[in-house]
């Protein structure tokens, strides 16, 4: 019974431990989403249709369901967020054909709809903040939590050219021959060239946290119904457990 509630609390906090732990040399950052701050999902949906989406489709969501979520008009959302001839009740997909995509990129961008699901929120809040230039990469960008990625930095006109920062720092160690105290180099700081970006610092990580927090909606858009009907079910389970109790009071007192 006791190897069961700990295999219990161990499955319970392993996405938490997941999401937490550093990726490298980066640091993460803990991503908290709010799926009732509903400015924060509209921003999130306007960045994503226009820096993302041409690249990465979100296939297996609609139109319609995301606009009724978001609480945005259905004609608003068409004329505004959605770039192909599709009808309002149409999946998210892009015109990017497959094959040549392949050919361009070495292979086709992945469709994002689960990707907080698969990657966690965490990981794609402190991917997006972790561009900076490359030019050894093919597009002339890497990334602090995807090492050798083989993408653009599409976000780079509201960042800004950020650029990684090299700096030697101590070493766990001392030189076996002289005694002395070891450094090596690190380059785990990204700084972002003034006057480059049309968004402050600050804005930058706002864009980030919104197109995260979208993402983690589309990765699951029926979690805010089903957290809402999980408190029915459990103060059910919980009235049921007492008339189950008081009922079984009852039969006690017959038999005994």
């Amino acid at each position: 019974m006791k190897f069961l509630l700990l295999a219990l609390a161990v499955s319970f906090l392993a996405p938490t431990l997941a999401q937490a732990a550093p990726s490298g040399d980066w640091d993460m950052e803990r991503f908290r989403p709010n799926l009732h701050d509903k400015p924060s999902l509209q921003r999130g949906a306007q960045l994503y249709m226009n820096y993302c989406w041409g690249c990465h489709s979100l296939d297996f969501q609609r139109y319609e369901r995301t606009a009724d979520f978001l609480e945005v008009p259905h004609e608003v959302f068409l004329d505004n967020l959605v770039f192909t001839d599709q009808a309002i009740g149409g999946l998210m997909e892009n015109a990017m054909p497959r094959e040549q995509a392949q050919n361009w990129f070495g292979a086709a961008p992945p469709d994002l709809t689960m990707v907080t699901r698969v990657r966690s929120e965490t990981w794609v809040y402190n991917f997006l903040r972790a561009f900076y230039v490359d030019p050894l990469r093919p597009f002339g960008a890497n990334n602090k939590v995807y090492p050798n990625i083989g993408m653009p930095h599409a976000l780079i006109e509201l960042q800004g050219v950020p650029n990684l920062v090299c700096a030697e720092v101590p070493a766990n160690g001392r030189d076996a021959l002289t005694g002395e105290a070891m450094t090596e180099e690190r380059c785990d700081v990204i700084e972002v060239a003034d006057g480059t970006g049309v968004m402050s610092a600050e804005e930058f990580d706002q864009a980030a946290y919104d197109i995260t927090n979208f993402l983690y909606y589309v990765g699951e858009p029926t979690r805010v119904e089903r957290e809402r009907l999980g408190v029915y079910v459990i103060l059910f389970l919980i009235v049921l457990l007492v008339l189950t109790k008081l009922l079984a009071r009852e039969y006690h007192k017959a038999y005994h």
